[in-house]
């Protein structure tokens, strides 16, 4: 006997007459009838604990992993279709990528079949579903003479000759010659087969790399000859930034040789705008190899970019060794049928993940380091901590009662504040990850516990009526067995959750200064003002307004809110197009063209440190969506970064955005 099957699932919203409708349709494609078997299935949409499931029963939900069973008795037979559906998600879908993208099929006898998943099919659509970046082609004629991205600060060329094939570097000092050598690796990495950096004797144009004092710590300057170049810059960051202007100057002239001209004469003076412009990498929900993650930090040094915020943990996984805890990683970095952690997110009931050793992540860091790229690791805590929690369970308040919910649907997710152990873990963890990333920040997250969270544990009740009397001991009993608000994440500002958070946070954050280090925060981190201002920055990332509203309690502020600087969501508002949309959607134009600094006061500003873009994994499992969603966005957040706003022209950056490099090479078929 061959037993095999294919999966539709149909997404149907609600009309006035009938409720909306997530079908599922199985089909045994085997020759042999099945019985009494189970349906998994996972993907960004959750199905709600509530939900009623039509011909159907719902076994098992664990966040986006659901299993489900046909009707007692129910025989499928070959050529047989099981319809099934279910009434009530935790969100409408809102695209394409929204469903499920793995399933498989458990049999009577234990056995697993995978099973083949296509794309959700919306009721009503049928436009062809887009994968892979959209593509900018260069036009005949650009607003700028040259190719260059971020836009510099001022640039007065003059001249023009045929493009020189590559750049003998010639640089002088330590700081030149590291930062000649980074630049040599980089495109030789990105553009192997260009030969941007060559000698003398293959044609190599000579470009003079100076140690010059008196620039900025990220400035630089090229001066042009008839037949020769100089980058002088202060420090190694300034003499690589003014390379990589060089590199993408000689990349448009020899490529569009019509559109973008190389000079022989004049100056390109140029420092960015804000201290601060990074990207965040969520590799908990998809798993990136390191050398995925070292790609994307290359990309990022083409763009200018300076500081990689590594998204290491989550509720979905748990992706650094720790040596001090290898249970974190044996069981806590892997999902799969059986697991402590189901398929998620399309991983897949085979046995999936994986982490980063302690000697990839240094290998990573020296990558960055000679990029000019700061790493900064985030252990997220005390929320989205289910994976490691299943890890070692220790960690919870033995006597810790009933259930409550994160908005992503995991339940008792968050490290208990009142529970000492929590903090000799934390310390350890602290200690291995600040010895491991030398840029001096650690990122502890903050965001997103649920308000209902230890609403069952005693050491946490007590806690909270020590810090803030009997009335909120007994608002938060109240909170005992409800799920909240899944429709956003709970809004705890206030709460007796709240409380005993900022505890906790004021007291991690206390150890962390004690090491020297910075800690970096989401903007639930300034609740209670628990970490001091000081040595501390936030990210805010819910709407833009809470931007300018921390800056003005004195907060140091990374502007990244979730409506123009969150990659995973869609370009548009179309079923074809792939991605989130909880926050909306935000096209490349419209991501260029927001202004972090809008609605600061001129105090305000002073805290402003810089923008980031944020790139959650949930609707990543195919490497082409990620090509469609982080390209070309990351180039315009990057460019906002560094280009003042009146130097900003969305038609100049078109106009050359064609010619950034992308991860994965997927481009769009449009």
């Amino acid at each position: 006997m061959a037993f095999s099957f294919s999966l539709v699932t149909t997404w149907s919203p609600a009309t006035d007459s009938e409720p909306l409708g997530y079908g599922l349709e199985l089909t045994n494609t085997g020759d042999a009838p099945v019985a009494n078997f189970q349906l998994g299935f996972s993907g960004p949409a959750r199905i709600d604990p509530h939900a009623t499931l039509e011909n159907g029963k719902l076994l098992r939900r664990l966040s986006n992993h659901t299993m489900i069973a046909p009707p007692d008795g129910y025989v499928l037979r070959p050529g047989e279709t099981w319809t099934a559906t279910a009434r009530g998600l935790s969100y409408g879908l809102r695209h394409w990528s929204d469903g499920a993208n793995s399933a498989y099929v458990v049999l009577e006898g234990g056995e697993i079949i995978a099973i083949p998943t296509a794309p959700t099919q919306g009721k009503g659509h049928n436009s062809p579903l887009l994968k892979g970046a959209a593509r900018f082609p260069v036009p005949a004629k650009s607003p700028a003479p040259h190719s260059i991205i971020p836009w510099p600060r001022h640039v007065d060329t003059k001249g023009s000759r045929i493009a020189p094939v590559g750049f003998d570097l010639m640089p002088d000092g330590e700081l030149a010659t590291r930062a000649a050598a980074a630049f040599a690796n980089l495109t030789a990495e990105l553009f192997p087969v260009e030969a941007i950096v060559r000698p003398a004797s293959e044609a190599g144009m000579p470009v003079h790399v100076m140690e010059k004092a008196g620039f900025g710590p990220e400035a630089y300057e090229i001066t042009f000859a008839e037949n020769s170049a100089t980058v002088s810059a202060t420090t190694r960051a300034g003499l690589f930034y003014g390379l990589v202007t060089l590199g993408h100057m000689l990349r448009g002239a020899r490529q569009y040789p019509g559109t973008f001209t190389f000079p022989t004469g004049g100056v390109i003076s140029d420092e960015p705008g804000f201290e601060f412009r990074g990207s965040h990498l969520d590799v908990a929900r998809q798993f990136y190899t390191g050398a995925e993650v070292s790609r994307l930090i290359r990309l990022m040094a083409w763009n200018k970019m300076n500081k990689f915020h590594w998204h290491l943990t989550e509720d979905e996984a748990w992706r650094l060794e720790i040596d001090a805890y290898p249970a974190l990683t044996e069981i806590a970095a892997w999902r799969g049928h059986g697991k402590a952690l189901p398929p998620l997110l399309g991983s897949g009931p085979q046995p999936t993940g994986g982490f980063y050793s302690k000697k990839v992540v240094r290998e990573i860091v020296a990558l960055a380091d000679d990029l000019a790229i700061a790493v900064i690791p985030e252990i997220d805590m005390p929320g989205h901590f289910y994976a490691a929690l299943q890890a070692l369970p220790e960690l919870r308040d033995p006597d810790e009662k009933g259930e409550y919910q994160s908005v992503q649907g995991f339940p008792n997710n968050s490290l208990n504040p009142a529970h000492e152990p929590v903090y000799r873990f934390v310390e350890k963890v602290v200690d291995e990850v600040l010895e491991l990333f030398p840029a001096g920040i650690f990122h502890l997250g903050a965001d997103e516990v649920p308000l209902a969270a230890w609403s069952g544990s005693p050491l946490a009740l007590d806690m909270i009526e020590k810090m803030a009397g009997p009335a909120m001991r007994k608002k938060h009993e109240a909170q005992f067995n409800q799920l909240g608000n899944h429709h956003g994440a709970d809004e705890i500002e206030g709460s007796p959750t709240a409380v005993i958070q900022a505890e906790f946070i004021r007291r991690v954050h206390k150890y962390i200064a004690s090491k020297g280090a910075v800690t970096g925060g989401w903007e639930e981190a300034a609740h209670g003002d628990a970490v001091d201002k000081a040595t501390s920055y936030v990210i805010g990332w819910r709407n833009v307004e809470i931007n300018a509203a921390l800056a003005e309690r004195g907060f140091d502020i990374v502007v990244s809110p979730g409506q123009r600087y969150y990659l995973d969501m869609a370009n548009g508002v179309s079923w074809a197009e792939p991605g989130a949309g909880w926050a909306g959607w935000s096209g490349p134009q419209e991501t260029y063209e927001f202004e972090a600094r809008a609605g600061f006061s001129d105090e305000g500003l002073k805290h402003l440190k810089g923008i980031q873009s944020c790139i959650w994994s949930e609707s990543m499992t195919d490497r082409a969506i990620f090509d469609r969603l982080v390209f070309p966005r990351l180039s315009a957040i990057a460019e906002a970064g560094w280009t003042l706003p009146e130097r900003k022209s969305w038609d100049r950056f078109k106009s050359m955005v064609g010619l950034m490099p992308i991860m994965y090479g997927h481009w769009s078929a449009e």
